[in-house]
């Protein structure tokens, strides 16, 4: 078991606050992603769960002990930077058997676990060579390798994929989750990249300006964002947000944008003002005169689709078409939405309004 919970955590840097009242159940096993973007507060949350960093209240718990004020040794943790955080004058093997050694571990054992290791990261042909001339991945195998010949309760990783170009981050996150996979050790991972998160992890904790927004699968993040930020946030487009005009009343199934009526999950809760939203591949271009009147202003190629960039009255919206249909830019359409998949918001407090589409996934996700 090695369940962390952090319990109405804070940490203030003078006049700043870094991280207000967050509480959070990271559960045992499970790959915990904290995302968003930077000065949001998910590094000091992961330094203090890490014990880099003392909070200003609250508490932090693993595996059911009160860890909020030991020292990092004493908490059964490994961690990994971004920067590796190598020894340049040792050799790879060195590095890995460090930890062991400064915990007295026999040699049997150390050797053991070294070939282990080794193993499921594939770095054996590397075991004799020097840290300073290993490529960036390698030298990320190897970090994390130091990590895992601990056999920690937790890994605790701040953005360890950040320095590696494109083709090779890619690369790792399958590799990382495959480990996982494996391992089933309980995981937090800081990163600003959704593709990442979306890519990595079981549950996905969405932070900014020190507060958790939404904390949930990633089936959940990015078709129920709680609120507009994470809407516009999560998602290459982003979620649209339409007007919608006048009140929503608990109960409706239907909404007015741009003066037509427009089908939705039955809402279970009213708002005063609120906001349509509907992912980009959510939306279909039809004949002109059916759904809202619209404009195709631009268009992207991305080689298995296009993004076709849309002006309507009740605002601009993105569209995903397949690519055998290419928008002509100019040209007018009609547009529609996929009702089952529209979210709505409150436009005062913007945030989710439930439905019952919203509450059969929190459902799913609590008895899953």
């Amino acid at each position: 078991m090695a369940e962390i919970q952090i319990k109405n955590l804070q940490k203030r840097f003078a006049d700043f606050t870094a991280v207000r009242n967050s509480s959070l159940v990271l559960e045992d096993g499970k790959f915990v992603v904290l995302l968003g973007p930077s000065g949001c507060g998910k590094t000091t949350t992961l330094r203090m769960i890490a014990g880099l960093e003392y909070p200003s209240g609250g508490t932090i718990t693993l595996d059911g002990d009160d860890v909020t004020y030991l020292r990092p040794r004493e908490r059964d943790i490994a961690m990994v930077f971004q920067l590796f955080a190598l020894y340049p004058h040792m050799g790879v093997r060195d590095n890995l058997e460090f930890p062991l050694r400064n915990e007295g571990v026999p040699r049997v054992e150390i050797d053991r676990r070294i070939a282990e290791v080794a193993g499921i990261l594939r770095i054996e042909h590397l075991l004799g060579s020097r840290v300073g001339g290993l490529a960036g991945g390698d030298r990320q195998r190897v970090a994390l390798g130091r990590a895992i010949v601990r056999q920690p309760k937790a890994f605790l990783m701040d953005e360890p994929l950040g320095t590696l170009d494109a083709e090779f981050r890619e690369l790792m996150c399958v590799e990382l989750r495959k480990l996982h996979e494996r391992l089933k050790t309980t995981t937090v991972f800081v990163t600003h990249d959704q593709n990442e998160a979306m890519a990595l992890a079981d549950h996905i904790v969405v932070m900014n300006s020190g507060d958790i927004l939404q904390a949930d699968d990633p089936h959940g993040i990015y078709n129920f964002p709680s609120c507009v930020f994470v809407a516009r946030f999560i998602g290459r487009p982003p979620m649209n947000l339409l007007d919608v005009h006048g009140s929503v009343a608990a109960g409706a199934c239907q909404v007015q944008v741009d003066g037509r009526q427009v089908g939705v999950p039955r809402v279970e809760a009213p708002a005063a003002r609120a906001l349509l939203g509907v992912r980009p591949e959510h939306v279909r271009l039809t004949a002109p005169g059916e759904g809202l009147a619209g404009r195709v202003e631009r268009v992207e190629y991305f080689g298995s689709h296009w993004i076709a960039e849309l002006q309507t009255d009740a605002g601009p919206l993105k569209a995903v078409v397949e690519k055998a249909t290419r928008p002509v830019e100019g040209e007018r359409v009609g547009v529609g939405f996929d009702e089952s998949r529209i979210v709505l918001f409150d436009a005062d407090t913007e945030r989710l309004l439930p439905s019952v589409t919203t509450t059969a996934h929190r459902s799913s996700v609590r008895h899953g």
